[in-house]
């Protein structure tokens, strides 16, 4: 199955959160999204490092009527957006209530939006505040890698442990299993925190062989039976953004 299939996506904007894999997926999107649809952005509502050279036509970095200025002059099919870079070699998210009309003034068919941070760990609970979604965004892609299971759950495996064990009912240091997993994707605090009212549809990663199968298609089975919030969990390997591998976990 194709991932723009899998997840259900037309066009509209998309919000990337959680950990372990947004990145990936918002470069896999890019990189196979087909021209023909319309044009394509990729924006940042909170910091976010520079995209792979060669994957956006036009790669912009400012704020406010500068931002809207670059906005205006690019002709790109592909278009990566984020503020400034006040540190080397990471760009400043922009306010999310601003994506909407710039996705609407540009042209854009579809955009993609890293919403969320977690310091390169492969699994996280988000504090209050987070994510930074999109008001109305059309879907929220929330990412779990699953590099984390049968890892301690400390702060090398997961961005903010305490919070995720206070949600999953695991001790701190104890193997993260898969109860924990599909506990994290099904709870209103953990992987669904802040996305009342919009379409969503979990991604677990890093689905890189067989037993790695087997654990996902048993999370994804058991996160479905807790929550009526989704309708599908996809698992992919998104090593290679052109060619992704796919599949799909439905009720």
């Amino acid at each position: 199955m194709k991932l723009f299939q899998a997840l259900g996506i037309e066009g509209g904007i998309v919000c990337a959160v959680g950990a372990g894999g947004k990145k990936s997926l918002l470069h896999a999107l890019a990189a196979t999204h087909d021209p023909a649809r319309g044009r394509l952005a990729m924006t940042a509502t909170a910091r976010c490092t520079p995209p792979p050279q060669g994957l956006f036509d036009d790669t912009l970095a400012a704020e406010g009527d500068a931002l809207r200025q670059a906005l205006a002059h690019g002709r790109g099919a592909r278009v990566f957006y984020a503020g400034p870079q006040h540190k080397p070699g990471r760009h400043e998210g922009i306010d999310p209530r601003s994506v909407p009309g710039l996705h609407e003034q540009h042209g854009f068919a579809l955009t993609l939006v890293k919403a969320d941070g977690a310091r390169m760990r492969w699994i996280k609970a988000p504090a209050e505040g987070e994510p930074a979604l999109v008001p109305d965004c059309d879907l929220v892609v929330p990412v779990l890698s699953l590099r984390a299971l049968g890892r301690p759950l400390d702060d090398k495996s997961a961005h903010r442990p305490e919070r995720v064990a206070a949600l999953t009912g695991l001790g701190l240091d104890e193997a993260i299993t898969e109860q924990a997993f599909s506990a994290l994707l099904a709870h209103d605090e953990g992987s669904l925190h802040g996305t009342a009212g919009l379409r969503v549809v979990p991604l677990l990663n890093m689905v890189d062989d067989e037993a790695t199968l087997g654990s996902a298609m048993a999370i994804a089975q058991e996160a479905l039976s807790r929550s009526d919030r989704f309708d599908r969990v996809v698992l992919a390997r998104l090593r290679d953004p052109a060619d992704p591998r796919v599949w799909v976990c439905g009720r």
